[in-house]
């Protein structure tokens, strides 16, 4: 992995350790990034930025777009099922090795926006298609919303806020005062085992797999601070058992999408039900929702060639 732009987002012994973690992970499924710098003027905010595969590919170029799971070498095992087409993974703000920003007296859905945009104006892209994972997922529709002629199709992994959904128990605890002693406390094998079985993946942990994925998250977690920073992000863009107005897409603002969009959703993610989320996609004008049977919120984990499959199929169609 090398600095194609500017200086990295972060650099020193912490993000450094880091970056040895996510090439580890990378290796492992055969993909080797480069890492280049985006610094954004609007809305001040400094990018790490990974790409790899071909610069123009058989296809368009995707950008991946994590959640509060992860992000950079999270997406490899997905990635590993996309051959020929240009991967572009972004660290959104906070998260990873990007600088923070202060989400306070912002409109979410347009900072939102104003990055993608200014990511692919940086790279010298047109239309991308998306691949978000939970709040990732709002990343990419209010991209779709309000600046369409950049966004091609999208893929929506797992739940995302909803105002259908109350806050996850994870979220409640992440803004209570329990969760600044939590962002901070050295993150444990058996406490990652616990959230993740919380969050769906009991089956996928018993026969053995997510391990590259337990050991990456556990330096991801040690090495940089992105759980303060998302911690304080929650803190701003909720109130009482919900998001705050803005944050999730109502009705009318889904009804604005009109790219062709495909939700996946585990049949074991704790965010909702199929029905719940068979709802909100038909709210879409070109979406449409498949189950991926014993999934978690992570489900790319939990099956990454079928949905690796799943997904190359939809975008090569789209």
């Amino acid at each position: 992995m090398v600095s194609a732009v500017g200086q990295a987002a972060s650099t020193g012994g912490a993000a450094d350790r880091f970056r040895h973690a996510e090439r580890t992970l990378w290796t492992a499924y055969g993909l080797e990034p480069t890492e280049r710098t985006i610094d954004l003027s609007e809305p001040g905010v400094r990018l790490r930025v990974q790409e790899t595969g071909p610069e123009t590919g058989s296809g368009d170029p995707v950008l991946f777009i994590g959640g509060s799971a992860g992000t950079g070498a999270y997406w490899a095992p997905l990635i590993r099922e996309l051959p020929g087409r240009r991967a572009i993974v972004l660290d959104r703000p906070g998260w990873g090795l990007s600088s923070p920003i202060d989400y306070r007296r912002t409109d979410y859905g347009k900072v939102a926006a104003k990055i993608i945009r200014g990511v692919l104006d940086e790279l010298g892209i047109d239309r991308v298609d998306v691949v978000g994972q939970s709040i990732g997922n709002l990343w990419g529709l209010h991209a779709a919303r309000i600046v369409p002629n950049r966004i091609g199709a999208l893929v929506l992994l797992g739940g995302s806020p909803n105002p259908e959904v109350p806050l996850p128990k994870f979220i409640k605890l992440l803004r209570s005062p329990i969760g600044a002693i939590m962002v901070r406390a050295p993150m444990k094998p058996g406490m990652l085992h616990k959230q993740l079985e919380a969050l769906g993946h009991a089956a996928t942990l018993a026969r053995g797999g997510m391990r590259d994925f337990v050991a990456w998250r556990l330096d991801f977690q040690r090495h940089t601070p992105s759980m303060r920073h998302e911690r304080a992000m929650v803190q701003a863009i909720t109130a009482g058992d919900g998001f705050r107005p803005g944050v999730h897409l109502d009705d009318a603002a889904l009804a604005d999408v009109a790219q062709p969009t495909l939700m996946l959703f585990g049949t074991a993610d704790p965010t909702g039900n199929q029905e719940l989320w068979r709802r909100y996609v038909e709210r879409l004008p070109d979406g449409r929702l498949e189950l991926v049977a014993d999934g978690g919120h992570n489900l790319l984990w939990d099956d990454p060639v079928g949905v690796g499959g799943t997904v190359r199929h939809f975008l090569d169609a789209a």
